[in-house]
């Protein structure tokens, strides 16, 4: 069912999701059968069950087809660069509570089936298959995060990130792959760990952070950006819910966004203990992307929070803007408070999840990350590194409480004034940093990893055409992949199509044509 289907964009996003979707599922089943094929005999079907494919003794020919084809499959469910096209289509024309599952719950079977497949059925891999999941998870992190960047869309910016999170968390599974094939089980449960904590952590704050694009949608009717601000005045609970969102995604401390990255980079850190040389090259290059991607991400969210919420109103009409229900209130409520456990007890949280890595890899990491109790996480030991979230969380309330109380200790501390911009007080909605003028710094930078279009009519006064009446700014940035790699697909069906159907005459003699031709060709090659 496509919701609002009277909408071309609608019809056009659950098509390209249902073509990705119906080849991942292709790929999919035909790494089973691989699988299963070597599992048990053809004239039985007992290979297909995943008892049997556990015990397949498979060629590395084989196994690396089967590997590659459920890693193909799962990833165009997962929406890993360059199989993410559905992705940003998909979430801004569907229900904001649906997208929230979709990004949530949806998005993490596929990784469930990644991990399921590499370290379950075929558990034995060379090294370079987990180099090969790796890069792909720093190219989908770093170029996740600069389309979502570009992007006005509110809930199409959240959909990029959600490729950019995948790509995170391929990176801890990829980094699990590389440590298990050099027998270091400890490093591998240490990159697994992380991979799956930032599953966990995406579907919290991801989750939260579509709920609050659905109250502004609610609200305001606009998912554009460049249609809001200040709506912190009149939706305090969702800025500040959808603001605990974006600290989470951004990684900073104390929420959980922050310890799945921080167990990765540990997890990097620790790369020093691999034989490779060329794989020693390439891991601090992933920890500096990993960086990289990080502060964009923060930048990003600096850009989604202050455009929407802070400023002065610059949409064209100005409707009445109020809070939403406490229904909606209560799931990002909830939501907000799981990203706050999640990020001030992490060790908890990862003793429940160590009976996955202990199946997996076959060890533990709990028993070093909650050697000092709770409030304590040293993921490999405290030589190394630990993080308290509690300590840290004090902190910030100690220092937001002593600044409190000198700003407040005596009366008129502070004053209210006019907005100061270079000697100029009286600043309306169209002297303010928008979506566009926020990102242009990045755009010029990275201006040649996509399609950009700039253009700037005038529309001049009459008499006076140094002085123009209208100033007309236009922009448009189109992912090179589409235009790469999708567009003379679709090209090329549509022509062949367009072909194919002259065929149909509408004439009974030329159909008995074909069938007679048909015929004629049957008994020549099956003769």
């Amino acid at each position: 069912m496509i919701f609002e289907n009277e909408r071309q964009e609608n019809r056009r996003a659950a098509f390209l999701y249902l073509v990705v979707a119906h080849v991942g599922a292709i790929a999919i089943l035909l790494s089973f059968g691989v699988l299963a094929g070597f599992a048990t005999k053809s004239e039985s079907f007992l290979g297909y069950t995943f008892d049997a494919m556990r015990t397949a003794q498979l060629p590395i020919e084989w196994a690396t087809a089967a590997f590659f084809l459920s890693f193909f499959g799962f990833a165009a469910k997962a929406g890993v660069i360059p199989l993410h096209v559905w992705l940003p289509e998909a979430h801004p024309v569907a229900p904001s509570n649906v997208s929230a599952l979709m990004s949530g719950v949806m998005l993490k079977t596929a990784i469930y089936g990644i991990v399921r497949v590499t370290f379950d059925l075929i558990h034995v891999f060379p090294v370079w298959w987990g180099a090969i999941v790796l890069s792909f998870g720093l190219i989908s992190a770093v170029m996740g995060v600069l389309y979502a960047l570009m992007q006005h869309d509110l809930k199409r910016l959240l959909a990029y990130h959600s490729v950019e999170n995948i790509g995170i968390i391929l990176i801890g599974i990829g980094l699990a792959m590389i440590f298990k094939a050099f027998n270091l089980p400890l490093l591998a449960a240490l990159g697994l760990i992380a991979g799956l904590y930032h599953t966990m952590n995406h579907a919290m704050f991801k989750g939260l952070l579509f709920m609050g694009a659905g109250a502004v949608l609610h609200a305001t009717g606009e998912r554009n950006m460049e249609e809001m601000g200040g709506l912190i005045h009149r939706m305090p609970w969702t800025a500040a819910l959808f603001l605990i969102g974006c600290v989470s995604i951004s990684a900073l401390p104390p929420f959980n966004g922050f310890v799945s990255e921080w167990l990765t980079f540990q997890a990097f850190l620790l790369s020093p203990a691999l034989p490779s040389p060329l794989i020693r090259l390439l891991i601090p290059l992933g920890a500096a992307l990993l960086a990289l991607t990080g502060a964009l991400a923060a930048a990003c969210f600096v850009k989604a929070f202050g455009v929407t919420f802070l400023g002065h109103w610059r949409g064209h009409h100005n409707p009445k803007v109020h809070e939403v229900d406490w229904s909606m209130r209560i799931g990002m409520l909830l939501a907000a408070l799981t990203c706050f456990g999640l990020g001030i007890l992490p060790s908890v949280f990862i003793d429940w999840m160590d009976i996955i890595a202990e199946q997996l890899i076959g060890t533990t990491i709990a028993s070093s990350a909650g050697r000092y109790g709770w409030m304590w996480l040293t993921p490999v030991s405290y030589e190394r590194a630990s993080y308290s979230g509690f300590i840290v969380f004090v902190g910030i309330i100690l220092v937001l409480g002593i600044a409190y109380a000198l700003l407040h200790v005596r009366p008129g501390t502070i004053r209210r004034v006019p907005i100061w911009d270079c000697g100029f007080e009286k600043i309306n909605q169209r002297m303010q940093y928008n979506a566009t003028s926020f990102a242009m710094p990045i755009r010029r930078i990275f201006g040649y990893l996509f399609s950009i279009r700039e253009r700037v009519e005038l529309a001049p006064q009459a008499g006076h055409k140094a002085f123009p009446k209208k100033i007309q700014y236009h922009l448009s940035i189109r992912d090179r992949v589409w235009g790469w790699l999708y567009k003379p697909v679709v090209e090329a069906s549509f022509w062949m199509s367009r072909k194919v159907g002259k065929l149909q005459q509408g004439r009974i003699q030329a159909y008995l044509i074909y069938s007679f031709i048909t015929i004629i060709i049957l008994l020549v090659f099956l003769r």
